[in-house]
């Protein structure tokens, strides 16, 4: 039987694994109805001939998920937990107490995702205010007419309460450890296009759009082909047991590797740089009609170079590299993988236990992460690049898009075949 194939049926054979996948499942197709939920006056038709002229807009939709374009009560998707998310982790690298914090354990990480909660709510507010003024001036009164002061407060604390739930359910996810809850939400809304994009493309067929099909298809190619690439390499790094003797028992003297992968934040720096894009354009909208004249236009500004091509990819080239080593930062921790293997009798040939084991991978993390990073940073700025040669915004979204899917199939299939690993004796 073909090795896949097996791995498919064992899926289904383990019970605790085969209920997880199935919560999961249930979950995205929560997530999935509640996206067609629309918030009352809204002229729905508008918001999509909107989301399709604006590139910036376009971005957005992809990365709330699809939900904007339908401006559902889940608009803003998990947009500002993911925010609140990457200020918490910023605060923890400056700020000593927070630090502490995160070294105790469970416990710790515990209490900083309670942070990560009670920040999402302010962020989504902001976030929420900005969307609604953003639909209004691009829009030009076309998808929100005029609103009351309830109206408006009504659609703000509606699009929190949405933001909160796809949060929950994130984090839910997360926890049956078959996937990243974050990554799938905005994978399953990817997804969920599809069919919809297809159907489209096939409607609106030109002959004379060939090369831009062809385009398409090969950026879409390279992606995939990149990040499967980046995604599995790693480096393994030699690790020798001292051999030990006890009465008349004897261990140890086995030799393995340390495998440090080339890409170990997977798709979260490609999140993280997109959200961080988004941020500061839906922060100018509170100050675009300031009484001051300089911030109101500096706010201007900061929405014009928002939606230039060449400033975006510049940003969302080094946002990528930036996020890559900052997210390493966070889950790989040299000084304790040096600990542990002195501990426990191991060593790396050539380099001394404790102190300098930990320098030599921190030295060998950070040079094969510029590989990483540099690779990663240039397929998700790709698209823009053959885009600007085509003349067509589809590339910029598909290929964002198609990154952020292929990024999230490995890590999912990676963790599932970790679950397979763990039980592989009782399957036996």
């Amino acid at each position: 039987m073909n090795k896949n194939l097996k791995k498919f049926f064992l899926i289904w054979k383990v019970k605790e694994l085969r209920n997880s996948i199935l919560v999961v499942l249930g979950l995205l197709l929560i997530f999935r109805a509640t996206s067609h939920i629309p918030i009352p006056g809204v002229d729905v038709e508008a918001l999509r001939r909107l989301f399709a002229s604006n590139q910036y807009l376009g971005l957005l939709n992809v990365f709330s998920g699809g939900t904007y374009q339908s401006f559902s009560v889940t608009a803003m998707g998990v947009g500002p937990y993911i925010t609140a998310s990457i200020v918490i982790q910023l605060l923890t690298m400056v700020i000593p107490r927070l630090e502490e914090i995160q070294k105790d354990g469970e416990a710790g990480q515990r209490r900083l995702n309670q942070y990560m909660r009670v920040l999402t709510v302010p962020f989504a507010a902001l976030q929420a205010y900005g969307v609604i003024q953003i639909l209004r001036q691009s829009s030009r009164g076309a998808v929100l007419g005029q609103l009351s002061v309830f109206q408006f407060a009504t659609i703000i604390i509606s699009m929190i309460a949405g933001s909160m739930f796809l949060m929950w359910i994130g984090e839910i996810i997360s926890e049956k450890k078959v996937g990243n809850g974050i990554s799938l939400i905005i994978f399953a809304g990817i997804i969920s296009r599809l069919p919809a994009t297809f159907q489209q493309a096939a409607s609106t067929f030109d002959p004379s759009q060939i090369i831009t099909m062809v385009s398409y298809v090969l950026i879409g190619i390279v992606t995939i082909a990149g990040v499967v690439f980046i995604t599995e390499a790693q480096r393994n790094i030699p690790v020798t047991y001292a051999r030990f003797v006890r009465g008349q028992s004897s261990g140890g003297g086995s030799t393995t590797h340390l495998p440090l992968r080339v890409n170990m934040g997977g798709v979260i720096p490609i999140i993280f740089a997109i959200s961080v894009i988004l941020f500061p354009p839906l922060v100018a909208q509170f100050f675009m009609h300031a009484k001051t004249l300089w911030l109101a236009n500096a706010a201007s500004w900061v929405v014009t170079v928002s939606q230039n091509r060449l400033i975006y990819a510049i940003s969302y080239f080094v946002l990528v590299i930036f996020f890559t080593y900052f997210y390493t930062a966070v889950i790989f921790h040299p000084e304790q993988i040096a600990e542990n293997l002195q501990k426990q009798g191991g060593y790396v040939p050539g380099i001394r236990p404790g102190v300098p084991t930990a320098q030599y991978l921190q030295f060998v993390t950070n040079r094969i992460l510029v590989v990483g990073a540099v690779f990663l940073a240039i397929i998700a700025v790709l698209p823009l690049a053959v885009s600007q040669l085509t003349g067509t915004q589809n590339l910029v979204i598909g290929g964002t898009s198609l990154l952020i899917v292929v990024s999230v199939v490995i890590e999912t299939v990676q963790q599932i075949e970790a679950q397979l690993v763990m039980r592989e004796y009782d399957i036996t």
